[in-house]
């Protein structure tokens, strides 16, 4: 990834990135230093100097790895069995076969973290193309749209 610009975002920006984050708005609390880091393909919201917050398709996500080393109680999750963990690990959709468990309240579009039945660890963040109920229900197709997983190009970010 090659990084072209680096700068403070402006309060105007800041707050409608704030609004589209939704449930994840407290990542960029006030006491923070917040840049934007222009990359290319991929932009991404720097919070104290580390890749917090991934722009994709200027609709904002946070990074697994803000994920990893944050309580996730409060996050929408999906879980999925240990026999999807390979193809999560090369940035696959999770397929509701592969699904054990999700959080209740998930609806369509909302962003979700997808961890494994065993250590409950991320392992990517996605995308909810269907309810909650539908995702472990399902016997057949697609349930979330993965975005960012552990290995892909925003995860190997250095800033």
């Amino acid at each position: 990834m090659k990084v072209k610009n680096r700068y403070f975002l402006n309060k105007k920006r800041l707050k409608k990135i704030k609004n589209d984050l939704g449930e994840y708005s407290s990542i960029l609390s006030d006491k923070k230093r917040i840049e934007y880091l222009e990359a290319d393909p991929i932009p991404f919201i720097l919070v104290d100097d580390e890749p917090t917050i991934v722009l994709i398709d200027d609709r904002p996500y946070p990074t697994l790895k803000y994920m990893i080393n944050n309580d996730l109680t409060s996050v929408k999750k999906v879980v999925v069995d240990m026999g999807a963990v390979k193809f999560m690990a090369n940035g696959a959709d999770v397929m509701s076969p592969g699904i054990t468990d999700a959080s209740e309240n998930i609806v369509k579009d909302d962003v979700v973290v997808i961890v494994d039945e065993d250590h409950n660890r991320p392992l990517a963040v996605g995308v909810s193309l269907i309810k909650a109920d539908e995702m472990v229900n399902n016997d057949k197709g697609k349930a979330v749209k993965t975005i960012h997983f552990i290995g892909d190009d925003i995860w190997n970010l250095e800033v």
